[in-house]
């Protein structure tokens, strides 16, 4: 069930970046056409419900992370695109990866091949790119319109606020943001290729917003290890380990 609330989200997010719907939804029915199997949402749901779950972004602070997050290997970890290559390069297998496949292609198929589960997020921009995602073993599409047979709607915009959403949907006990910065600087993992950063931090902006109004309606408890956000208590990386135990 998609989140009460998220269809008048979804359409500021069409008026304010001026996108087609009908490009939206072209590209959920393509995708819907690529996916060979359904996948179980149970296989989701056993690794978040009632868990702790860190959410891994790839902004700037995510090389400073990564020595900590190798310490909590049993611990359900939900990747942002780009940041899946910092923690392979580290020998750290994603759970579960949220991507719209604007990421290193190399890192998306290896962690697919380590049994990953591959969230994959059709919108009108990456019609091009859904072919990828036949290669991937286990793998579920999203869409932010309507969900449909293969497609689902857990909410969330970019690729690191769908993680949240993600965690959310199927009720993650604790949510720890880590590499979420939401700040002025792109870190080195988040996007191969970017050819326009105020279009690329004005999507971190809607994001940040997107993860405060979820906070006012989930029932996770929220923390980022990163710069504030409204309704997520801060912390230390260096505190993990008392939070989690």
């Amino acid at each position: 069930m998609t989140l009460n609330g998220w269809h008048k989200k979804y359409q500021e997010i069409l008026n304010e970046f001026n996108y087609d719907r009908s490009r939206e939804i072209r590209s959920a029915r393509i995708l819907n056409s690529l996916l060979k199997t359904r996948l179980g949402l149970n296989r989701l749901e056993r690794k978040i419900k009632n868990k702790t779950v860190f959410v891994i972004g790839a902004g700037p602070s995510l090389r400073s992370s990564l020595p900590y997050i190798k310490k909590f290997k049993n611990f359900t970890k939900i990747v942002a695109d780009g940041a899946t290559q910092a923690l392979i390069e580290n020998n750290i297998i994603p759970d579960i990866v949220v991507t719209d496949l604007d990421g290193n292609m190399e890192f998306l198929r290896k962690a697919s091949e380590s049994k990953s589960i591959m969230i994959v997020h059709a919108h009108g921009d990456n019609i091009n790119r859904l072919p990828y995602a036949i290669s991937f073993k286990y793998c579920l599409g999203t869409t932010e319109d309507n969900p449909f047979r293969k497609i689902r709607n857990f909410g969330g915009f970019t690729d690191g606020d769908r993680c949240v959403f993600l965690a959310n949907h199927f009720g993650a006990s604790k949510i720890i943001l880590i590499g979420m910065d939401f700040g002025t600087h792109i870190g080195k993992y988040s996007k191969v290729g970017i050819h326009n950063k105020y279009l690329k931090l004005k999507k971190l902006k809607k994001g940040k917003l997107l993860l405060e109004w979820l906070a006012s309606k989930g029932n996770s408890d929220l923390y980022t290890t990163s710069k504030p956000i409204t309704g997520f208590k801060n912390m230390k990386l260096a505190d993990l380990q008392r939070l989690v135990r």
